[in-house]
């Protein structure tokens, strides 16, 4: 058995990144939860489907996250496929080659749905498969079969290394994840899948949803978890990209930090109304709870467009800078 033994996934709903993070500590790159977060760009997005599926946070392309990890100093690269493209087995075997060599080489992995539809760190490998850390297994599992990996449902193969590179200046780690984000909410065909929506759009068929009592109930916790989550890094990115540029940005900082401070109280709410792991099977209720969550997600969705404002004329004062 190879294994790199303090490797672990940092515990986060959005757990692609947790598991990036754990990477990052693993290879003794310093970086915050908060700069990983606003760096990739996630802090400022969400992905919504019609009816609050519990799908929303990880069913779009994240092209963005892999594109910008090299402005925070690190790289990802990795195999990706589908068993719906009728060549399971070949990926399969793939995946199983590159970890083993990643990892020989003291570089971590994490791929997809090694345990549930999330993501995991690959700390190690045996005869038989891959050892393994994320939701539900904190503290490691394995082997998972090699042979089974994206043999589900979904069918998706994902198996990443992540490696040490030299980051960017935080002026362009700000600016590109900014403008990243900006481009995200637009819709992008590129990005967002059918049936889902982004950005405001996203706010709106969430209070839809919730409006009419068609938005699903295990849906509607997770979501509001994993959107507070990203929208409270987004702010601890913003607090630390005043300790980064000029002082003469700071007011726009500080507008900004006004308005994503609303959203993340707002998410925060609504995470409260629906905690997580309690709302059980089926459609949510159109009853008192729902009408205080569609106020929540008012109010959310008018200071994330304030922000997004914000976001626009800081991304084009470092763009001149």
């Amino acid at each position: 058995m190879k294994e790199l033994g303090n490797l672990q996934w940092d515990p986060s709903w959005v757990s692609q990144l947790g598991c990036i993070k754990g990477c990052l500590d693993y290879l003794g790159v310093d970086i915050s939860k908060g700069w990983l977060y606003g760096g990739t760009g996630h802090a400022f997005v969400i992905n919504m489907h019609d009816e609050v599926c519990l799908s929303g946070p990880t069913a779009w392309k994240p092209v963005m996250l892999f594109e910008l990890a090299a402005n925070l100093g690190y790289a990802v690269q990795g195999v990706f496929g589908s068993k719906h493209a009728g060549d399971l087995a070949e990926v399969q075997e793939r995946a199983w080659a590159f970890a083993r060599e990643a990892i020989d080489q003291d570089l971590p992995c994490c791929g997809w749905e090694l345990e549930i539809p999330e993501y995991y760190v690959v700390r190690g490998y045996d005869d038989a498969g891959y050892y393994f850390s994320g939701p539900g297994c904190d503290e490691g599992k394995g082997p998972k079969p090699w042979g089974e990996l994206g043999d589900t449902g979904i069918g998706m193969v994902e198996m990443y290394s992540v490696s040490p590179s030299d980051a960017a200046a935080s002026s362009v780690v700000i600016r590109e994840a900014l403008v990243a984000a900006l481009q995200h909410a637009r819709n992008p065909e590129a990005w967002i899948l059918p049936g889902y929506k982004s950005g405001l759009a996203g706010y709106d068929v969430w209070i839809r949803a919730v409006k009419s009592g068609t938005a699903g109930r295990m849906g509607m916790w997770y979501n509001a978890a994993v959107w507070q989550e990203c929208r409270r890094y987004g702010v601890e990115f913003l607090e630390e990209a005043t300790q980064r540029l000029d002082d003469g940005l700071r007011p726009l900082l500080d507008e900004g930090l006004v308005h994503y401070r609303a959203v993340a109280r707002q998410l925060k709410t609504v995470t409260e109304l629906y905690p997580p792991y309690q709302a059980g099977e089926g459609q949510i209720e159109v009853n008192d709870t729902s009408r205080e969550a569609i106020e929540a997600l008012k109010k959310a969705r008018a200071a994330e467009a304030a922000g997004r404002e914000v976001c626009e004329r800081l991304g084009a004062e470092l763009g001149d800078s």
